[in-house]
């Protein structure tokens, strides 16, 4: 715990606001809405989704808020589980943070940038039988169509390739835009929302009307309601992030709870405007079946420079959110390399510019592959899904860490322990367990062609051989050196 002194409390309450505002706000809600109202057909369904993912989210905030206090150490999560389940646990969530959740992640923000591009620019695309004429299959999960929307992806690649150049040259240029680009996600956000309700073309109806030929049962409705919840979770994903700056926060028993509730407060207001606001102004047949949701939404209020406006936002957004993301998600495969708990050479700093350039061209080059694999839906759902595993086990550590450290210095304590954190875990696993049910079902009825939760699943525990290999490896030149 030698960090801790280092570390100075010098971030306020509105600083802890604006980095969990700034961290949650993404890509997600320009998008996700419109395969949520197909999950849903009904949108009081997809509002009641909105509000909920935002009060489970705020209190898987709340669990790591107290973690994130007690160890506001470098490393986050990695050093959390290795504290709670031990070194082979923390291996396999570090290689997860790697193989699936960081890079699916970045991967799916730059697809966003490269769709929204096309409002502006025609990307190609090859002829339906050349896009399926390469067809990589994955035993018992599923298969890709690498040359699918091939325009689409080799633009997201390219973003992904600069701005991976960019912050291996420059740390300073990488950082210095994130301000900016938090500006104008809230911006677009406000703007979207005014124009639209201050307008006098949508129509109130929309937002109680479900789809015509609505025939659900009760399982089926819950069936929809946790496959939308993951575009939700993928929209409020970041609040994990104040963890890693609980050590800086003045006054933390307050200024954390008090940020966390701000912050994702603000972000749980926008979101249910914006959804809103895609409602009353297109019904909800029209909301599921828009690839460019929020552009069709302003378009009939201010017509094609309006909606240029609004693509041009969502593409710096995105773009600035790609930026952002590129650093920070390398930090933890170059602790572990640093260390020696996986490549070392993911660990090395570049002596002349001070990056950690291998740790991000590796993330580069996994993140590119991600890209080819699939579609900005299919991105999100992987890496939401393996994301939310490793909620549900941080959680359930807030008891063994309870247990193993009691007399720890605890600057904010969770309110309503234990039952908090108990509804937390149990709705984790009944999130986890009905995601694949679903998955299997929609892959058997041809309704996907992966199975995302199995894909993401088999990527995690692939880590497991690799732990072993490190740790053999490490042993061997202990015993080599000593």
């Amino acid at each position: 715990m030698e960090q801790n002194a280092n570390l100075q409390r010098k971030l306020g309450l509105w600083a802890t606001v604006s980095i969990v505002a700034g961290s949650v706000i993404g890509s997600s809600i320009f998008m996700k809405p419109s395969v949520m109202a197909q999950q849903l057909q009904s949108p009081v369904l997809l509002l009641l989704v909105w509000v909920f993912a935002g009060i489970v989210s705020f209190m898987g905030a709340m669990i790591n808020a107290e973690i994130g206090a007690m160890l506001p150490v470098t490393g986050g999560q990695y050093v959390f589980f290795k504290k709670m389940y031990g070194n082979a646990f923390a291996f396999l969530y570090g290689w997860a943070a790697f193989a699936v959740i960081n890079t699916a992640s970045v991967a799916a923000i730059a697809y966003v940038f490269a769709q929204y591009t096309e409002y502006f620019v025609h990307l190609p695309r090859l002829p339906a039988a050349t896009e399926h004429s390469l067809r990589l299959t994955i035993p018992y999960v599923g298969h890709v169509f690498p040359l699918e929307n091939i325009g689409v992806k080799l633009l997201a690649v390219a973003v992904i390739l600069f701005l991976t150049a960019a912050n291996y040259l420059s740390v300073k240029f990488g950082s210095s835009l994130q301000v900016f680009f938090s500006i104008i996600k809230v911006a677009a956000l406000l703007f979207l929302v005014t124009v639209i309700f201050f307008s006098s073309k949508g129509a109130a109806q929309h937002l109680i009307t479900p789809m015509k030929d609505i025939a659900k049962n009760s399982w089926q409705t819950v069936l929809g309601f946790i496959a939308a919840i993951s575009g939700a979770f993928a929209a409020y994903d970041g609040w994990n992030n104040i963890g890693f700056v609980a050590g800086e926060i003045k006054n933390p028993s307050k200024n954390i709870p008090r940020g966390l509730f701000i912050g994702l407060g603000i972000c749980v207001v926008l979101y249910v405007l914006t959804n809103e606001a895609y409602l009353y102004m297109l019904p909800i047949d029209k909301v599921a079946t828009s690839s460019l949701l929020a552009t069709d939404a302003v378009t009939p209020v201010l017509g094609a420079a309006g909606a240029g406006l609004i693509a041009a936002m969502v593409m710096i957004s995105t773009f600035g959110a790609t930026n952002g993301n590129i650093l920070a998600c390398a930090r933890v495969t170059f602790s572990m390399g640093a260390a020696k708990e996986f490549f070392t050479w993911t660990g090395k700093v570049h002596p002349q510019y001070k990056t950690p350039g291998n740790a991000l061209w590796l993330h580069a080059l996994w993140t590119c592959l991600f890209v080819f694999s699939g579609s900005f839906d299919m991105l999100t759902d992987l890496f939401v899904f393996v994301t939310w595993i490793f909620y549900g086990f941080a959680a359930f550590g807030i008891f063994i860490l309870r247990k193993k450290m009691p007399d720890a210095e605890r600057p904010y304590k969770i309110w309503g322990y234990p039952w908090l954190p108990v509804f937390f875990v149990l709705f984790t696993a009944f999130y986890v367990v009905v995601t694949i049910y679903n998955d299997i079902t929609n892959y058997a009825e041809g309704r996907v062609t992966v199975i995302n939760s199995v894909l993401g699943l088999l990527i995690t525990f692939a880590g497991l051989p690799l732990y072993w290999l490190f740790n053999a490896f490490n042993k061997k030149q202990v015993l080599k050196n000593g």
